[in-house]
This record gives C-alpha cells, sequence and structure tokens, in this order.
C-alpha cells in the first residue's frame, strides 16, 4: 500500500484496491491498511473526492497521500533516491486532488492488475502500530499482506469464505514499481533545477522486460485548449533535442538517454496522451485532429520520393523518423476496458485503432517501401518470365504447325514447308512440290537450256541455207 501511494502520489482507497489488492471482496480492507498506515504516521488524508457510486451518484471518499517519513519509507522500499521521489501532494490533495486522480486511474488501466482471491483476517490498528514500529518505516509496505492473501492461521477456527465470481481483467503493461509520476523534464537547465518552459510529464514508465524502454504518459481531463496540449509536444520534442557530455571528450549524448534506455525502433520516445473526460465522440476526434494538426511537426516525419511509382501510378516512397515523438492517444474508458494490449490506440499519421505494438511501429518507413519495392521487382521478374514463356510456347505452335504442313521434296527427300517459297510463285505453295535447292537447280538447268537453244537459233539464221543444211 504504502508503496502505491510512493508512486502515484494520491490515491482513494478504492484506487489503492485496484492497485494492489483488486481480488479483495471490498474495499474495507485498504481503508483499515490506510488507517493503520496513518496511526503509524506515514499517510494522512486531508482532502476528500467525489466518485460514483453504485447507485451512480456521487459518493465522497478519502483522498490519501503521504507524509514526509512516508515518503522516505517509499523511497526505501522503491529503491529511488529521495530526491527523486517528488513531494507529498498535500496541498494537492486538499484541494481533492482532481488531475492526480485520473493519472492514477491511467496506471491503474496500464497496470490492469490481475485480482488475485484473497481471505480476509482480522484487523488490529494495535498489531498493526507495533509491527510498523518494530520493522522500521523501510517495510510498512508489508501492511498490504494484513490485506492480501492469507493462510487463515490465527486464534479460532479459519475462516470460510463464500466462493465469490472474480471477472478477469485484460493483460496489463509493466509493474507498479515501473512507474515514476510528475517527472521532470528539462527544456532548459537541469533535472534538479529546470530552467523556464520545463515541463513535468504526468507518468514515465519503464517496462524493458517487455521491451519498453520508456513511454511518456500525458493525461487530458479536457481543460485546456487543443494548443496548449499540442505545445506540450513541442516541449517534449525540445527536450529530446537537448544533448550532453558524453563519456569520451568531445562526444554529445542526448540528455534523455542518461535516464533512459534507447529502443532502438528510431526517433525519440513515444508519448502517450489519455483523454479521461468522457465528451462526445465527435467533439473528441474534432480535439485529437485539431492537437494532430497542431504538432504535426514533431511527430510527422520526412518524406523521401523513391524511383518506382505505385500500382495505380502514384508516386511512391518512404518516411524517416528520426528526430520526430511517436505520439499515441486513446481514452481512459478504452484503455480500462481493453488494457494497453487492446486495439484503443490510435497514432498520429496512422490510418486506424491498433495495438499498442503495432501503433508503436512505423508502417510506412524504409523497410516498408522495401518490401514494397522487392513485391515490384518479384512481380517485373513475373511479367518477363510470363512473357518469355509465352514467347516460347508461341515459337512452339508454329514450330508444330510447319511440321504438320511439310512434305518431302521429290527429288532429294526434304522436308518442304510453303513458307520456304517466294509469296508470289503459286505453285510453291502447292503441297509436293520441290524443296528450294532443287527448285533452284531445276530452273538453272531449265535457263541454261532456254539459253544454249536460244543461240542455236541465232546461228542458224547467221548462216542461212548451209547453216541449216548443217543443223
Amino acid at each position: 500500500m504504502l508503496l502505491a501511494l510512493g508512486v502515484v502520489k494520491v490515491a482513494t482507497a478504492g484506487q489503492l484496491r485496484q492497485l494492489v489488492l483488486a481480488g479483495t471482496a471490498d474495499v474495507q480492507t485498504v481503508r483499515n491498511a490506510c488507517k493503520d498506515l496513518k496511526a503509524a504516521g506515514l499517510v494522512e488524508s486531508v482532502g476528500s473526492a467525489n466518485r460514483p457510486g453504485r447507485s451512480g451518484r456521487p459518493v465522497a471518499e478519502h483522498v490519501w497521500n503521504m507524509t514526509t517519513p512516508g515518503l522516505a519509507a517509499a523511497a526505501s522500499e522503491l529503491g529511488r533516491p529521495p530526491k527523486e521521489m517528488g513531494g507529498t501532494a498535500r496541498q494537492a490533495a486538499k484541494a481533492g486532488a482532481a488531475h492526480a486522480l485520473k493519472v492514477t486511474d491511467t496506471i491503474d488501466a496500464f497496470l490492469q492488475s490481475p485480482p488475485e482471491p484473497t481471505h480476509p483476517i482480522a484487523h488490529s490498528p494495535r498489531l498493526a502500530g507495533k509491527a510498523i514500529a518494530d520493522a522500521g518505516p523501510a517495510s510498512a509496505d508489508g501492511l498490504a499482506s494484513s490485506a492480501g492473501p492469507a493462510t487463515g492461521a490465527g486464534p479460532g477456527p479459519a475462516l470460510q469464505p463464500a466462493p465469490r465470481l472474480i471477472s478477469a481483467r485484460p493483460r496489463g503493461l509493466g509493474t507498479l514499481r515501473g512507474w515514476t509520476t510528475e517527472v521532470i523534464l528539462p527544456v532548459t537547465g537541469t533535472f534538479t533545477t529546470p530552467g523556464r518552459g520545463s515541463l513535468r510529464a504526468d507518468a514515465v514508465l519503464t517496462a524493458p522486460q517487455v521491451q519498453l524502454p520508456v513511454l511518456f504518459v500525458e493525461v487530458d481531463n479536457h481543460t485546456e485548449p487543443a494548443a496548449v496540449l499540442a505545445d506540450k509536444i513541442a516541449r517534449y520534442h525540445r527536450f529530446f533535442q537537448r544533448t550532453t557530455n558524453g563519456h569520451r571528450v568531445g562526444d554529445q549524448v542526448p540528455l534523455w538517454s542518461t535516464r533512459w534506455d534507447d529502443s532502438g525502433r528510431g526517433g525519440y520516445p513515444p508519448v502517450a496522451i489519455v483523454f479521461t473526460r468522457r465528451v462526445n465522440p465527435q467533439v473528441l476526434h474534432r480535439r485529437i485532429s485539431e492537437v494532430a494538426r497542431l504538432s504535426s511537426p514533431y511527430w510527422q516525419g520526412t518524406w523521401h520520393t523513391g524511383p518506382y511509382p505505385t500500382a495505380s501510378g502514384e508516386p511512391d516512397g518512404w518516411r524517416t523518423y528520426d528526430f520526430t515523438v511517436p505520439v499515441l492517444t486513446t481514452t481512459l474508458d478504452q484503455l480500462a476496458a481493453d488494457g494497453p494490449h487492446g486495439p484503443v490506440w490510435w497514432r498520429f499519421g496512422h490510418s486506424a485503432h491498433e495495438a499498442f505494438t503495432a501503433a508503436l511501429d512505423n508502417p510506412d518507413d524504409h523497410r516498408a517501401y522495401s518490401r514494397r519495392d522487392e513485391q515490384r521487382r518479384a512481380a517485373r521478374q513475373a511479367a518477363e518470365q510470363a512473357r518469355i514463356a509465352a514467347e516460347e510456347a508461341r515459337w512452339k505452335r508454329e514450330q508444330h504447325r510447319r511440321r504438320a504442313a511439310m512434305w518431302p521434296c521429290p527429288a532429294c527427300g526434304t522436308d518442304v514447308h510453303p513458307d520456304d517459297y517466294d509469296g508470289g510463285q503459286d505453285d510453291g505453295l502447292v503441297p509436293g512440290a520441290h524443296c528450294p535447292s532443287c527448285r533452284s537447280e531445276r530452273e538453272r538447268r531449265d535457263r541454261e537450256r532456254a539459253e544454249a537453244e536460244a543461240e542455236w537459233e541465232r546461228e542458224r539464221r547467221a548462216n542461212g541455207l548451209f547453216g541449216w543444211l548443217r543443223g
């Protein structure tokens, strides 16, 4: 319980139940644990908030926040330096902590803590206070065990609760320890002394176990103009652009990479915007579209036209996202109902809602263009192979037709085809005619004989009677 409050800073008992004890029969177990921590001076409740009750009517709930000793104990439990824990959020709790409670709801919707069955045990503030005093602040989070799974040990007979139906929750993302809230991102200055224009991320998730080095989360309650939210994306971009000295002299590395690891996907770390206010779908769509339009220079990427067009003749190419901020959006209702792995994310620049991993991908980058280019190359090769195959088939059909129309030459027996002759020679098209060689030879002999007869006729006429007698 103390660990959870150390992460989210402020929460109601109902929210703490969802975060760490989702399987308890009711919220009273968590209230008892909060009272124990209050008795030990680790938490306090200085404000309240209205939450929807079972009947739908608003019900006032205590808002719990850390005390200074509780913050130190939570820092020890989380293994974080106290300076990274932030403040106790006392003033926000006094005012009802409307925004901070929505951040807590958002973290719960990401985590989707599985509801494990628990057994009720007797509540004893005196024993709880003694346990805290004996163990010290660092182990105060162990009080959660007084409301968690129990073995039934203790005086008297073991309790046998009636079986309960526990609703399953979608698969969550990350762990509670992976979350940090109100994280300073210095656009100027340093992490400890940020300059003007710096921003505070509502929440930051690190989940390296699922290949998510860092995710920045912004919670939007629809209380500011779209331009203000778009400007926040611009300030994220400015923060990501900052560099600092590396380990070697002269090296410059991104400032953000000194705190968080790079995903290797290219571009800057992703920013998720969760819209919490329930409004008309058209109103929400206009707000998201306006934020996307105003912030487009920071997420759109750079277009490169490739040498080959698409199948429809339009220019084809790819985008590079080396210096852009991936911006994902969803609503709190969608996130809570379907979980972070459901198709609840619309990324600026994408055409449809997607699951988380798909939304982080860049479907129009050079990888996608290379796949399309390879498909075009394969299509060109297939077309060329089809052309060659068609040409070979035509040639084979022509050869079959020629063989079917052939006959042997009467003189030499060579196969003869009508196409072997001049189209102007009608007798050459008649089946059974001589081959070109034999025909040429016959024509030569006929020509020589005709010339000889012509020569003889000339001599006869030149010599008159005597030439005739000699003939």
